[in-house]
């Protein structure tokens, strides 16, 4: 009974794991339809404020909830104004921008702080069940993973500002004509994503350490997350992410771990094989 528990706990860290890697992707790929080639690098920018702040001195979850949400969501910002507001309706052009941004963040990094992996221990130590232990910080990703879908759920369907947002996502032009500044929604909607995955880069810090190239291994399982998860955002991401972590996990605790991220990218490929246009485009069409 103790072993499954073990594995259920896993399966939903596992799902909170691509919820947190892909939240941020979602927002500004479901709200502004850009592709973020550097989104690994910005989880790798939230990992690196928040070992850095830490070892300046600064409590470890200030670092995590404040200053890696708050920087990398402010250079998001910049990114917007300087590079993405040029490229809207030009997929194409936004990936190849955002993917030469991704190479000048990891050689800026790699000249700052060195190809080295940097990290901060797992804070809160571990629980006991029965003969096996698990990280309490799991539980932390958990209700992170809940607390990023239910505000962003709450905040689009309930609020002003939500329903702005929504407006200018389904039709900019009707939105301009009625007074709202796209422009500025465009901005925030693109520094909320950036924070978010900022803060998600904080929050695996401790788990992974941080490193100038762990972007590359991160923008994958995001990507695939919010590809096959389709195009409603927060419905989207919840269900791609717990039938992808549920099988990649379970196929961990089987065979191994490479044989777990083999069947995570089958699983996906199956997916989109059926389902082109993604989970919510055949199921949940409605939903957020």
């Amino acid at each position: 009974m103790d072993y499954v528990l073990i594995i259920v706990l896993e399966m939903l860290r596992a799902i909170s794991w691509l919820v947190l890697l892909a939240s941020g992707l979602a927002i500004i790929f479901g709200m502004m339809r850009v592709i973020n080639f550097a989104h690994g690098e910005f989880l790798m920018l939230g990992g690196y404020i928040t070992i850095m702040t830490h070892n300046a001195g600064v409590p470890l979850w200030i670092s995590i909830l404040v200053l890696a949400p708050l920087t990398v969501g402010l250079f998001g910002v910049l990114v917007e104004r300087l590079i993405i507001r040029h490229l809207y309706g030009r997929i194409i052009d936004s990936l190849l921008a955002t993917w030469g941004l991704s190479l000048l963040m990891i050689g800026g990094v790699t000249l700052i702080f060195g190809n080295t992996v940097q990290g901060v221990s797992t804070p809160l130590g571990e629980l006991a069940i029965g003969d096996y232990q698990v990280p309490l910080y799991n539980f932390v990703l958990i209700g992170f993973a809940i607390a990023i879908m239910a505000t962003t759920w709450a905040v689009l369907k309930f609020t002003k500002a939500g329903l702005i947002a929504r407006a200018t996502m389904q039709n900019p032009d009707m939105a301009e004509t009625l007074g709202i500044r796209t422009t500025w929604v465009d901005m925030t909607t693109f520094g909320i994503g950036s924070a978010v995955t900022g803060l998600a880069g904080g929050l695996l810090a401790p788990l992974t350490g941080v490193v100038p190239s762990m972007g590359v291994n991160f923008v994958g399982q995001s990507f695939i997350t919010v590809i096959t998860g389709g195009a409603s955002m927060i419905a989207g991401t919840l269900s791609a992410s717990t039938l992808l972590g549920t099988i990649s996990q379970g196929m961990t605790f089987a065979t191994g771990p490479v044989y777990g991220d083999a069947a995570l990218l089958l699983a996906a490929l199956v997916l989109l094989r059926v389902l082109p246009q993604g989970i919510t485009g055949r199921i949940f069409k409605k939903s957020l």
